[in-house]
Protein backbone atom coordinates (compact mmCIF):
# COMPACT_ATOMS: atom_id res chain seq x y z
CA UNK A 1 0.00 0.00 0.00
CA UNK A 2 3.32 2.19 0.88
CA UNK A 3 4.69 2.11 -2.80
CA UNK A 4 1.16 2.82 -4.04
CA UNK A 5 0.55 5.97 -1.83
CA UNK A 6 4.61 6.62 -2.98
CA UNK A 7 3.52 6.13 -6.89
CA UNK A 8 0.34 8.43 -6.64
CA UNK A 9 2.17 11.00 -4.63
CA UNK A 10 4.81 10.99 -7.13
CA UNK A 11 2.52 11.12 -10.16
CA UNK A 12 0.65 14.13 -8.60
CA UNK A 13 3.87 15.63 -7.64
CA UNK A 14 5.07 15.47 -11.52
CA UNK A 15 1.66 16.26 -12.33
CA UNK A 16 2.02 20.09 -10.82
CA UNK A 17 5.46 20.40 -11.98
CA UNK A 18 4.62 20.04 -15.68
CA UNK A 19 2.06 22.05 -15.02
CA UNK A 20 3.43 24.99 -13.63
CA UNK A 21 6.72 24.38 -16.00
CA UNK A 22 4.10 24.40 -18.85
CA UNK A 23 2.53 27.72 -17.36
CA UNK A 24 5.91 28.99 -16.65
CA UNK A 25 6.94 28.13 -20.41
CA UNK A 26 3.82 29.93 -21.57
CA UNK A 27 4.26 32.92 -19.69
CA UNK A 28 7.46 33.62 -20.59
CA UNK A 29 6.24 33.27 -24.70
CA UNK A 30 3.72 35.83 -23.91
CA UNK A 31 6.19 38.03 -22.13
CA UNK A 32 7.97 37.54 -25.20
CA UNK A 33 5.49 37.36 -27.76
CA UNK A 34 6.18 39.52 -31.23
CA UNK A 35 4.44 43.62 -31.38
CA UNK A 36 4.34 42.79 -35.72
CA UNK A 37 3.22 46.29 -35.78
CA UNK A 38 6.22 47.88 -33.79
CA UNK A 39 8.69 45.75 -35.93
CA UNK A 40 6.84 46.71 -39.26
CA UNK A 41 7.33 50.24 -38.01
CA UNK A 42 10.93 49.98 -37.03
CA UNK A 43 11.50 48.18 -40.75
CA UNK A 44 9.47 50.56 -42.51
CA UNK A 45 11.58 53.73 -40.65
CA UNK A 46 15.01 51.25 -41.36
CA UNK A 47 13.30 51.44 -45.06
CA UNK A 48 12.46 55.40 -45.27
CA UNK A 49 16.18 56.08 -43.72
CA UNK A 50 18.10 54.36 -46.90
CA UNK A 51 15.93 56.70 -48.91
CA UNK A 52 16.77 59.50 -46.73
CA UNK A 53 20.49 59.10 -46.60
CA UNK A 54 20.96 58.69 -50.07
CA UNK A 55 18.92 61.63 -51.07
CA UNK A 56 20.99 63.59 -48.79
CA UNK A 57 24.47 61.75 -49.57
CA UNK A 58 25.27 60.75 -45.88
CA UNK A 59 27.43 58.11 -46.82
CA UNK A 60 27.45 56.93 -42.89
CA UNK A 61 24.06 56.42 -42.36
CA UNK A 62 22.99 55.08 -45.67
CA UNK A 63 25.33 52.16 -45.01
CA UNK A 64 24.64 52.10 -41.52
CA UNK A 65 21.12 50.26 -42.36
CA UNK A 66 22.53 47.52 -44.44
CA UNK A 67 23.97 44.13 -42.81
CA UNK A 68 27.45 43.39 -43.19
CA UNK A 69 27.11 40.75 -45.50
CA UNK A 70 24.50 42.17 -47.40
CA UNK A 71 24.05 42.41 -50.81
CA UNK A 72 23.02 45.04 -53.09
CA UNK A 73 21.34 44.20 -56.65
CA UNK A 74 21.20 47.02 -58.71
CA UNK A 75 19.17 47.65 -62.35
CA UNK A 76 21.45 46.53 -64.67
CA UNK A 77 22.58 43.21 -64.66
CA UNK A 78 26.10 43.10 -63.91
CA UNK A 79 25.27 45.19 -60.63
CA UNK A 80 26.13 42.42 -57.92
CA UNK A 81 27.47 44.11 -55.02
CA UNK A 82 27.93 43.24 -51.22
CA UNK A 83 27.81 45.80 -49.11
CA UNK A 84 31.45 46.54 -49.08
CA UNK A 85 32.31 47.07 -53.03
CA UNK A 86 29.10 48.79 -53.11
CA UNK A 87 30.40 51.26 -50.80
CA UNK A 88 33.37 51.57 -52.74
CA UNK A 89 31.25 52.52 -55.93
CA UNK A 90 29.11 54.53 -53.96
CA UNK A 91 31.56 56.40 -52.40
CA UNK A 92 33.07 58.88 -54.86
CA UNK A 93 28.90 60.25 -55.38
CA UNK A 94 28.44 60.30 -51.91
CA UNK A 95 31.21 62.91 -51.79
CA UNK A 96 30.61 64.87 -54.56
CA UNK A 97 27.04 65.58 -52.47
CA UNK A 98 25.10 63.79 -55.10
CA UNK A 99 23.65 60.10 -54.07
CA UNK A 100 20.63 59.33 -55.43
CA UNK A 101 16.73 60.29 -54.63
CA UNK A 102 14.40 57.67 -54.75
CA UNK A 103 10.48 58.79 -53.51
CA UNK A 104 8.33 55.59 -51.77
CA UNK A 105 5.22 55.26 -53.24
CA UNK A 106 3.92 52.38 -51.94
CA UNK A 107 5.71 49.97 -49.60
CA UNK A 108 4.71 46.54 -48.03
CA UNK A 109 6.42 44.41 -45.40
CA UNK A 110 6.10 41.20 -43.80
CA UNK A 111 7.28 39.61 -40.67
CA UNK A 112 8.50 35.83 -40.62
CA UNK A 113 6.95 34.28 -37.42
CA UNK A 114 9.90 34.18 -35.00
CA UNK A 115 10.00 37.80 -35.52
CA UNK A 116 13.85 37.97 -36.21
CA UNK A 117 13.52 38.06 -40.11
CA UNK A 118 11.54 40.17 -42.71
CA UNK A 119 11.49 40.62 -46.58
CA UNK A 120 9.42 43.63 -48.51
CA UNK A 121 8.28 45.15 -51.70
CA UNK A 122 7.88 49.10 -52.78
CA UNK A 123 7.25 50.91 -55.51
CA UNK A 124 9.77 54.14 -56.21
CA UNK A 125 9.49 56.94 -57.91
CA UNK A 126 12.83 58.27 -59.57
CA UNK A 127 12.97 61.62 -61.90
CA UNK A 128 15.92 59.71 -64.10
CA UNK A 129 14.16 55.62 -64.33
CA UNK A 130 10.36 56.77 -63.30
CA UNK A 131 8.67 54.03 -61.48
CA UNK A 132 11.39 51.58 -59.60
CA UNK A 133 10.80 48.58 -57.32
CA UNK A 134 12.78 47.90 -54.84
CA UNK A 135 12.23 44.57 -52.77
CA UNK A 136 14.62 42.74 -50.17
CA UNK A 137 15.09 41.01 -46.98
CA UNK A 138 16.06 42.04 -43.70
CA UNK A 139 17.35 40.52 -40.33
CA UNK A 140 17.44 41.85 -36.63
CA UNK A 141 20.01 42.26 -34.83
CA UNK A 142 21.12 43.90 -31.74
CA UNK A 143 21.61 47.14 -33.49
CA UNK A 144 18.12 46.89 -34.93
CA UNK A 145 16.82 46.12 -38.32
CA UNK A 146 19.54 45.33 -41.16
CA UNK A 147 19.17 44.89 -45.00
CA UNK A 148 20.42 41.65 -45.31
CA UNK A 149 19.18 41.98 -49.57
CA UNK A 150 18.48 45.01 -51.44
CA UNK A 151 16.92 44.56 -54.97
CA UNK A 152 16.36 47.84 -57.36
CA UNK A 153 14.51 47.04 -60.56
CA UNK A 154 13.05 48.51 -63.05
CA UNK A 155 9.68 46.73 -64.05
CA UNK A 156 9.03 46.71 -67.59
CA UNK A 157 5.39 46.49 -68.90
CA UNK A 158 4.53 43.23 -70.48
CA UNK A 159 3.30 44.65 -73.74
CA UNK A 160 7.18 46.01 -74.11
CA UNK A 161 9.15 43.28 -72.69
CA UNK A 162 9.78 41.31 -75.85
CA UNK A 163 11.46 44.48 -77.57
CA UNK A 164 12.95 45.28 -74.53
CA UNK A 165 14.50 42.01 -74.69
CA UNK A 166 15.37 41.98 -78.32
CA UNK A 167 17.11 45.59 -77.64
CA UNK A 168 19.05 43.58 -75.00
CA UNK A 169 20.05 40.47 -77.27
CA UNK A 170 21.30 42.75 -79.97
CA UNK A 171 23.41 44.74 -77.91
CA UNK A 172 27.30 43.89 -78.38
CA UNK A 173 28.72 41.57 -75.55
CA UNK A 174 30.95 43.69 -74.34
CA UNK A 175 28.16 46.85 -73.65
CA UNK A 176 25.66 44.28 -72.57
CA UNK A 177 24.84 42.51 -69.37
Amino acid sequence: MRNARTSIYTCAALFVVAALSTSACTQQMESEAIDVAAEKRAIDETLTTLHDAATNADFERYFGVFADDGVFLGTDATERWTVAEFREYARPRFEDGGGWEYHMKERYIYLAPDGRTAWFDETLENANLGDTRGSGALLRTDDGWKITQYNLTIPIPNDLARQVVGMIREMPESEGP
